[in-house]
């Protein structure tokens, strides 16, 4: 049954609108179909009470919107128009409402289409399981990559079915991949590389030929999913494609062939190919490859160090690795490859071994100052030092050395003084513009999380049987007449009170900065960070921030972000910035150390909060059980000195460890990174209530 039209218009009447306005909007609602004219008019009248004019908007657009949309549809576009009204203004909402085209037809093509933010996930652990550099995904308006990071569209909808447009984004990524695998941008030729177009264009079309050959042999499979993307090879270019082809071509035969054929006309690209840029590849290519050299003859000087050191020698002393030693480089195959030292085969850590394949896929073989460790500054157990992956620089000044002892499970007892910790400032990266870019970002749920935080501060809590009060207590004015009537004196405690809620906290955010951080993961992390630190400022909660990573038991790192006396000034803006991926997680020695510093905070409540991707992990011994039972005993030690400890994990093998680390409800699994910067702060809010 429809609406009667004179209590519509009686409803709709008042203060909210005049005669004629009134008329028209109970017009439109009676013209709807009926299960929609309850939805449309209580919308009105809910916005009607402070947006009198988006009401009406709403009304005369309903219902074309209910058709194109659904009911389901048209609410979230509506509620979408009500938040950007609160948030930037009537007109923002007015425009939205105004522009209903652009928005049924930008849900068609999600409906349909695919966005970089739903897939970046699966594909980095996807590219992950290829050979080569570890590389990290971001969205951009060009296809290209810089040989360190795969720039992929923000969205991509060619294809009706979503699956087609996931393999779209897929072939997108090995391309990329392929041109840092398969020697694109070797640093022996990429001088030679043609740099304006046509030649340029040539090349760039020779080259895909030439990666698509490669990746059809080696990954067949890969292959025929693209092969869907690829259009018929002209017949003016079959011979070159064939040439191509053949296993022993590189890319010097498609630079000299582009010097061949760049008059020739090109068929259109294909739906993978992208773009290329040289110039900027060659500027990431020469910093790597400084930077690499640097951290191989560190690395290096650390293993020669420790072939020389005997269980009992004293670490207080440092010993500087013999100047005598000499290593050699082996590659055994196209992957495998080892390290001699005076003539004898020596281990080295998962750190070191991706090192050295990034600088093989660079350049091809290890030159040989590259093994110089003479002309490194590395000295063993020196503070001051700097293992492979370091691409952090460190305050020397401001570092300080500590002794923990660490848990052996199979002995039940400690080991005394044997990990050795480095407390080390971060040298704040001024150059880097994160944390503003991480802002605008998020700027829409930093405003949501602002409020949540004010209204977390103004928190109360209800005093029942109080002497004086805003409200009476119902349950004790009940109890005071059993008690009258039982022959008893009456109370005067018959009122309740609100009280404000005194907030007495302290915490330290301990973030894993390990090596398997790298790339979209650091990113995130980062990014939580800024947001939890931002919103934390109406608080008046005392927080620290402070990363941890290492290499054995006798170089275990802290770094400090930000101590509790420190506000959250532009330098620590900076040294958020400069947090990137080290080497192992030796968690049981921080979280010991971290537990010190929060000691010595005068709190009522004292928390530990860790952000880590895995578990206990460390080059030597210290992984599986023996890892997890010191870590452990190290949280049992900290909640013995008042402190609460809570871990924040992506790992999705998390449930088989850490409750038995941190106990069942001391923890919460993220299963998307990406969700990290907007669930960290709900949960410190669920922490600290």
């Amino acid at each position: 049954m429809s609406l009667d039209r004179v209590k519509l218009e009686y409803q709709l009447g008042g203060q909210f609108f005049d005669d004629h306005k009134v008329k028209e909007i109970a017009s439109l609602i009676l013209q709807l179909d009926l299960r929609w004219q309850d939805f449309v008019l209580h919308s009105v009248l809910s916005i009607a009470r402070t947006q009198p004019e988006i009401a009406l908007l709403f009304s005369r657009k309903a219902a074309m919107a209910l058709r194109a949309l659904g009911h389901d549809g048209c609410e979230d576009w509506l509620q979408l128009a009500i938040n950007a009204c609160f948030e930037e203004g009537p007109q923002v909402a007015i425009d939205l409402l105004n522009n209903l085209d652009q928005y049924i037809l930008q849900q068609r093509q999600r409906s349909r289409g695919l966005e970089l933010t739903d897939v970046r996930g699966v594909l980095q652990y996807f590219m992950h399981g290829l050979d080569g550099r570890k590389m990290s995904i971001e969205g951009s308006k060009d296809c290209l990559t810089d040989s360190e990071t795969l720039r992929l569209p923000f969205a991509i909808d060619h294809f009706s079915v979503k699956q087609d447009n996931f393999a779209c984004y897929k072939a997108i990524a090995v391309h990329q991949w392929a041109q840092c695998w398969y020697g694109t941008w070797h640093a022996e030729t990429i001088d030679q590389i043609p740099r304006k177009a046509p030649m340029l264009q040539t090349f760039h079309y020779l080259e895909t030929l030439r990666l698509n050959a490669c990746i059809a042999r080696d990954y067949p499979g890969l292959a025929r999913q693209m092969k869907v993307f690829q259009e018929q090879t002209p017949e003016i270019w079959k011979a070159v494609e064939k040439e191509l082809a053949r296993p022993e071509a590189s890319v010097t035969d498609s630079i000299r062939l582009s010097h061949e054929w760049w008059d020739k006309p090109r068929p259109a690209p294909f739906l993978f190919q992208g773009k290329i840029d040289p110039v900027r590849v060659q500027q990431k290519l020469k910093s790597r490859l400084e930077t690499q050299a640097q951290q191989l003859r560190r690395a290096l000087g650390r293993i020669a160090a420790e072939q020389q050191e005997s269980p009992g020698d004293d670490f207080d002393h440092p010993q500087s690795a013999d100047s005598r030693n000499r290593f050699e480089f082996k590659l055994l195959s196209d992957s495998e490859f080892e390290f001699l030292l005076d003539g004898n085969p020596v281990t080295i850590d998962s750190a070191t071994r991706s090192l050295t394949r990034s600088i093989l896929q660079d350049r091809g073989n290890l030159p040989e100052n590259y093994l110089d460790i003479s002309a490194s500054d590395y000295q063993f157990n020196n503070v001051n030092a700097i293992t492979p992956g370091d691409e952090v620089s460190v305050q020397v000044s401001a570092q300080r050395v500590f002794t923990y002892d660490e848990w052996d499970y199979e002995r039940n007892a400690h080991r005394e003084d044997w990990c050795r910790l480095r407390e080390i400032e971060l040298k704040p990266d001024y150059q880097s513009d994160f944390v503003r870019q991480t802002l605008v970002k998020y700027r829409g749920h930093l405003k949501s999380l602002r409020r949540s935080f004010e209204a977390l501060r103004e928190e109360y809590r209800i005093l029942k049987k109080q002497p004086d009060g805003e409200n009476p207590d119902l349950d004790a004015q009940v109890e005071a007449i059993c008690d009258v009537r039982s022959g008893m004196e009456m109370t005067s405690r018959l009122y309740r009170k609100a009280q404000r809620i005194e907030r007495n906290i302290a915490v330290i955010f301990m973030i894993d900065m390990s090596g398997s951080t790298k790339g979209w993961i650091n990113v995130a992390q980062r990014e939580a960070l800024v947001l939890l630190a931002e919103a934390m400022q109406t608080l008046d909660d005392r927080y620290a921030i402070y990363g941890f990573s290492g290499t054995t038991r006798k170089r275990c790192d802290i770094y400090r972000v930000k101590t509790f006396d420190e506000n959250f000034s532009p330098e620590v803006h900076a040294r958020i910035a400069a947090i990137k991926p080290q080497d192992y997680t030796r968690m049981g020695v921080a979280i010991r150390h971290l537990s010190h510093q929060l000691d010595q905070i005068k709190a009522k409540t004292k928390l530990l909060v860790t952000l880590s991707d895995g578990k206990p992990d460390d080059y030597d011994s210290y992984s599986g059980k023996y890892g997890i039972e010191d870590t452990r005993m190290a949280l049992l030690e900290a909640r013995q000195r008042g402190i609460h400890p809570f871990c924040i994990t992506i790992d999705e093998q998390a449930r088989d460890y850490l409750p038995h680390m941190f106990g069942g409800s001391s923890y919460v699994l993220i299963d998307d990174i990406n969700k990290l910067p907007y669930r960290i702060s709900e949960i410190y809010r669920g922490l600290t209530r």
